[in-house]
């Protein structure tokens, strides 16, 4: 992080710059070229794949949704409680990287952070991913976590979730298909910062590995000018 630090500062504040990441595969290591994505507006950064040179794969992103504030964020659950503050896409091979910024629920507003346990936030940001309001058992029914740890870096706690959402409920004759999700979550000024990287199941023993450094890599950044916190202006839509 302190590198990706210095490197910015020299180049400018550039937006984004390639990484090369070295990725085992089938026994091999290969380079895996990233670049870092960085948004001032809600003081984040992370690297998503463009590039697996020796396997000839090349990511096709789309910024889908570019950064902006929470406040005029496209929320993602009934309360707009979460809202998707930026959004990347790879229609070929169904990629999607998204950052969302919500409250925390009542469960982890009952403890201190440091009491939190990374189930617990998978299960506070996951409840308010749903388009529809739905019970507690409904929501464990459209969504299974598979794995859940945490980290601290540089003294602040991560915590970080693998979980599989149904893609299409309505869809009889595809029951079987999900999405494959991989996610980072930390908190700030009262708020869960999480990034989420997915593509559907079928693709997420070739494609996981990569998106898995994608929410490895997702660090909350001291805030510049540009910062503007969640709570400012809430009734603020530009």
């Amino acid at each position: 992080n302190e590198i990706m630090r210095r490197d910015l500062m020299f180049y400018g504040l550039s937006s984004s710059f390639s990484l090369i990441f070295t990725t085992p595969v089938q026994g091999v290591e290969e380079e895996l070229k990233m670049d870092l994505m960085v948004d001032d507006i809600n003081a984040y950064s992370y690297s998503y794949p463009t590039q697996l040179p020796s396997r000839k794969i090349l990511f096709k992103w789309v910024e889908s949704r570019k950064p902006e504030r929470y406040s005029s964020a496209a929320p993602l659950s009934p309360d707009a409680r979460l809202r998707i503050v930026s959004e990347r896409v790879d229609f070929f091979d169904n990629l999607v990287i998204s950052v969302a910024i919500g409250l925390p629920n009542s469960v982890l507003r009952s403890k201190e952070k440091s009491g939190w346990s990374a189930k617990d936030v998978a299960d506070s940001v996951l409840a308010d991913k749903s388009a529809l309001r739905v019970s507690a058992t409904q929501q464990r029914d459209e969504s299974s976590v598979l794995d859940t740890h945490s980290s601290t870096i540089e003294g602040n706690p991560y915590w970080n979730y693998e979980y599989l959402v149904r893609k299409s409920p309505t869809n009889l004759t595809e029951s079987n298909l999900y999405r494959h999700f991989i996610a980072s979550t930390a908190e700030r000024d009262g708020y869960l910062y999480s990034l989420s990287a997915s593509t559907l199941s079928k693709q997420w023993e070739k494609i996981g590995p990569f998106l898995a450094k994608t929410a490895e890599s997702f660090r909350l950044l001291p805030p510049t000018e540009s910062y503007v916190p969640p709570y400012r202006d809430p009734w603020r839509f530009w």
